[in-house]
């Protein structure tokens, strides 16, 4: 069965993968960009489908934890094919308001899709698959871009796509009809059912019912089945609600005086704030998935904390998504116990400074362009303090038409105002919204011009807002093809300060995350410096640094001849003896890198003597250290029977 769903599946990744804008030609604008996105991604999954089909037939491959996730990953590309799907049909002939509902259920779809393949490849069972170091990188970049679309998009909570996905799971397992394609449209169907406190839940329900393939006769009962194990999700067993309503008529339930504080009542625990412990007014999703009220989290990210309160994970970034489906909870438990619903906190907002005045910050906006250097100068300091204090003045001060202004100071002649400018971009650009205004609005060439010759601060700067911008997908391939842009980074990371290296370094790698612009950095020179790095004992910070950009290069062939070239071997040797350990690591996963397939490489490293520091590393390194040392020992050692 196995065998049958990984050939199904790797299947469908071809179908996926050879779809292009000439397919989407009658796709709207958003659908469009939606799924050439889709496709790309789905197109990098050959490799990991070429192994899992070489293992089916391994006893492994046959346990039943193999045989739910290949079910499992053939589901999720099922419904990433049938979201493709939409973007080929013929757009339907609809008046703005109509095609604005129309675009936002597709966003619900394809966070939907993206989540579900993002949770399949997360849950690879490696225990079952032989998948090799070069194919578990690929996943890994794979579930980063996923991750990183959902975040874009506005994700709603895991727990809700979690429990959709398990009902749904459940269903196709049961009844077993799940079709291939969605059966008609899904808004046709009668809810009379539900409240109207349940249509945000119940439509989340009904658009990914769709685009999982349950059959349209079906779809009401899931849809039934969803809200209720959804609400059974939120309102939990601990959390036993006192029935009020039945002693409570409508009329004295809305008199102010009976109205119920929420202290009154058992309140389940989903509905508190982690951080106040109190009743959420206004949730929103951080980028770990998990819900708090606006007002404590902004405070918390204002002091400076990029981590998640509740479990301590890195913040990928700050961007805050409103939970809208908890909220709509909430006033619905709340009108059913008759609790008086939460109104806006005093404290609720940014810092005092300047989510404060609207005003001011259009007064200073303006300021940017008057005919006096100095007040444009002044104007440009000011908003570059702004802007790095907190995420409601970042939004401001765009919302204010911050970024043309200060796109057009990055020409200026004055090295302050110039650095001003970039520096109050780069701030800018943390609010992740503020990206894409920040690259429409111009901005790519003037800052690498920046980045080419400005004060050495702005260069840092330039550097550092290059990084910002490039954490989109889309961007990488923007900045990477702008000319010059991958050379200015190179000088700088060949000649910068210490901390322009830095900014350059971390810029680079993101950049070289895109295959084309791996080819771009190795031409335009990145290896001459990395292997400076490679050399500077005194620093581990460079050292880690050009260890990480290696690793990125290498697997692209043409940049693994360079590398090799370029004399890296015996420094990479040299690691393996006397760096720290996440070094050893990585100069041990570059050099198998080098010498899969090269014989010549694998020699090389054979003469001079890497096998006593792997022996050592295969026995006390981390695991992945392990792995990497085993099978470059594996390979020198079929290399001398040879």
């Amino acid at each position: 069965m196995a065998t049958a769903e990984a050939a199904a599946a790797a299947e469908i990744v071809r179908e996926i993968a050879a779809v292009g804008a000439a397919d989407l030609a009658a796709a709207s604008d958003p659908l469009r960009a939606d799924c050439l996105r889709l496709a790309r991604k789905v197109s990098l999954l050959p490799h990991l489908l070429a192994e899992v089909a070489e293992a089916a037939g391994e006893d492994a491959a046959g346990q039943p934890e193999a045989v739910a996730w290949v079910a499992d990953l053939l589901r999720a590309l099922q419904a990433a094919r049938r979201f493709v799907a939409l973007g080929r049909a013929p757009a339907p002939a609809t008046g703005a308001a109509d095609q604005d509902v129309i675009d936002k259920n597709i966003a619900v779809q394809f966070k939907y899709v993206t989540w579900q393949l993002q949770a399949a490849l997360t849950n690879l069972p490696h225990s079952c698959f032989q998948i090799s170091d070069e194919v578990q990188e690929e996943v890994d970049l794979v579930r980063g871009q996923l991750k990183r679309e959902m975040e874009k998009k506005g994700a709603l909570d895991v727990n809700i796509f979690s429990k959709i996905h398990d009902i749904l799971v459940h269903h196709a397992d049961t009844v077993g009809s799940q079709s291939q394609e969605p059966d008609g449209q899904a808004e046709t169907l009668q809810m009379e059912n539900f409240s109207s406190d349940q249509l945000e839940l119940q439509n989340v329900a009904l658009l990914v019912s769709e685009i999982s393939g349950v059959a349209k006769s079906d779809i009401k009962k899931i849809t039934s089945e969803l809200i209720e194990g959804l609400e059974n999700t939120i309102v939990t067993d601990s959390a036993k609600p006192i029935d009020v309503d039945s002693q409570t008529s409508d009329d004295t339930k809305g008199s102010p005086d009976d109205v119920k504080k929420p202290e009154s009542v058992a309140m389940p625990e989903d509905f508190r704030c982690p951080i106040s412990l109190e009743l959420m007014r206004d949730p929103v999703i951080v980028s770990t998935g998990q819900t708090y009220e606006r007002a404590f989290i902004q405070r918390w990210i204002d002091c400076g904390n990029r981590t998640c309160p509740k479990t301590q994970q890195k913040l990928q970034n700050l961007t805050l998504t409103p939970n809208y489906v908890l909220r709509s909870l909430i006033l619905q438990w709340c009108e059913e116990k008759g609790i008086e619903p939460p109104t806006r906190s005093k404290y609720e907002g940014s810092s005092v400074e300047v989510g404060e005045d609207r005003l001011a910050i259009e007064a200073l906006v303006r300021n940017l362009s008057c005919s006096s250097l100095d007040e444009r100068k002044s104007a440009a300091a000011e908003i570059r303090s702004l802007a790095k204090k907190s995420t409601d003045n970042r939004m401001l001060l765009a919302e204010s038409g911050a970024i043309p202004a200060l796109v057009k100071l990055l020409s200026s002649k004055d090295p302050k105002t110039q650095e001003h400018a970039v520096t109050s971009l780069l701030n800018l650009s943390i609010y992740d919204q503020n990206k894409e205004l920040i690259v429409v609005g111009g901005a790519i060439v003037p800052v690498i011009q920046v980045l080419r010759a400005g004060s050495m601060e702005a260069r840092e700067n330039a550097a550092a807002a290059i990084f910002s911008l490039s954490l989109i997908d889309d961007n990488k391939i923007m900045i990477g093809s702008t000319p010059g842009a991958i050379e200015a980074l190179v000088e700088l990371l060949q000649s910068g300060s210490s901390r322009g290296r830095k900014d350059a370094a971390t810029a680079l790698f993101n950049l070289c995350i895109y295959q084309a612009n791996k080819v771009r950095a190795v031409r335009a020179g990145i290896l001459s410096p990395l292997v400076q790095m490679l050399q500077d004992s005194s620093s581990n910070g460079a050292t880690d640094e050009a260890l990480t950009i290696l690793s990125v290069l290498v697997s692209h062939h043409e940049c693994k001849t360079a590398i090799a070239k370029a004399h890296t071997i015996p420094f990479l040797i040299d690691l393996l003896r006397s760096s720290q350990a996440r070094n050893k690591e990585n100069a041990a996963a570059i050099l198998l890198a080098l010498c899969k397939k090269d014989a010549q490489n694998l020699a090389c490293i054979g003469r001079l003597g890497a096998q006593i520091p792997l022996t050592e590393l295969s026995k006390t390194g981390s695991d992945r250290a392990k792995r990497k040392a085993t099978s470059l020992l594996e390979h020198l050692s079929k290399l001398q029977v040879l």
